[in-house]
């Protein structure tokens, strides 16, 4: 059909939430080792149009403190040769740590967020 999966938006917001931490100083192997983790809650996509095969596309990725131990990425998925908004969505995360139970998000992320 030529038109992009729609699951694969869930995998572009994943880029684009590990470049954000990245682009901010807190990569996923740093956040393991200093016993977090960030599991997904809830996800959502709003499909505006279709992306297609070869589409250069930019993932928007901003994000927020839902609370002390969440945190909420929104995404704009955006056709690079005309600016169309494709698909915009949000993921929320719980912060865990290695017991698998809530756990702050760390100071120096918390300021990110503010």
């Amino acid at each position: 059909m030529g038109i992009v999966y729609y699951a694969n938006y869930f995998i572009w917001f994943e880029v684009g939430r590990t470049d954000w931490l990245r682009e901010h100083g807190w990569c996923y192997r740093e956040m393991e080792a200093e016993g977090y983790t960030l599991p997904v809650i809830d996800a959502q996509c709003f499909y505006k149009e279709s992306a297609r095969y070869d589409d250069e596309i930019d993932v928007r990725t901003l994000a927020a403190l839902l609370s002390p131990v969440r945190i909420q990425f929104q995404y704009d998925v955006v056709r690079a040769s005309d600016g169309a908004v494709l698909a915009t969505g949000t993921t929320v995360h719980a912060t865990l740590g290695r017991d698998g139970r809530p756990r702050r998000v760390p100071e120096r992320v918390r300021t990110l967020l503010s």
